[in-house]
Formats: structure tokens, sequence, C-alpha cells
């Protein structure tokens, strides 16, 4: 599984540190209520908000470098439209992976 990291927040900063910073904020602050929100609607089987929850989701994942995490939350985004979950462990998986990565920055 990939590792997430700050390569693409280091490029958009172009070195600007409290850029970074900012940024660096957004994410941590967004992730969990979008994470949150995720798991209230797949609860609720309320499939089009979760589609909606993941499309949202997705922004952290590819700014966080997680180029193949981001295609398999793309695929589950588009499952869910046809109300297939065959992904949702996969998702769980990124979800925990980056909880666990914003603890550490």
């Amino acid at each position: 599984m990939e590792k997430p990291n700050l390569e693409y927040v280091e490029q958009l900063a172009r070195g600007d540190k409290s850029l970074r910073k900012r940024l660096i904020d957004i994410i941590k602050n967004e992730f969990p209520e979008e994470k949150e929100a995720y798991y209230k609607s797949l609860k609720n089987k309320d499939y089009k908000k979760t589609e909606e929850n993941v499309h949202k989701l997705k922004h952290k994942i590819i700014i966080l470098g997680l180029e193949e995490n981001y295609k398999t939350a793309n695929k589950f985004e588009h499952d869910l439209r046809e109300l297939n979950l065959d992904r949702v462990q996969d998702f769980d998986k990124i979800l925990i992976a980056i909880s666990y990565y914003l603890k550490t920055i």
C-alpha cells in the first residue's frame, strides 16, 4: 500500500512555510469531518451521500500523493452509483492510513 506524503503540498507551497502550514492545517481539519460524514452516510445506507463524501475525500487522497489509492477511490465512487460496495474495505484501509499519517505531521 502506498504511503501518504507531502510532496504535492510542498510543490504547491513553493517554499512558503506559512502556506505549507495552512495547507496541512486545512487537510488536518477537514479530513476527520469528511471521514465522519462518509461513515455516517454509509451507516445510514445513503449511497448518494456516500458517493459525494468519497468524492470530497478523493481530493485529500491525491493531495497526499496517493495516486493508486486515488484510482481505487475513484472506482469506489463510481461503484456506489450502482450500489456496489465491493471496494468499501479497500477505501477503509486508505482512510485508516491517512488518519495515522495525519497524526505524525
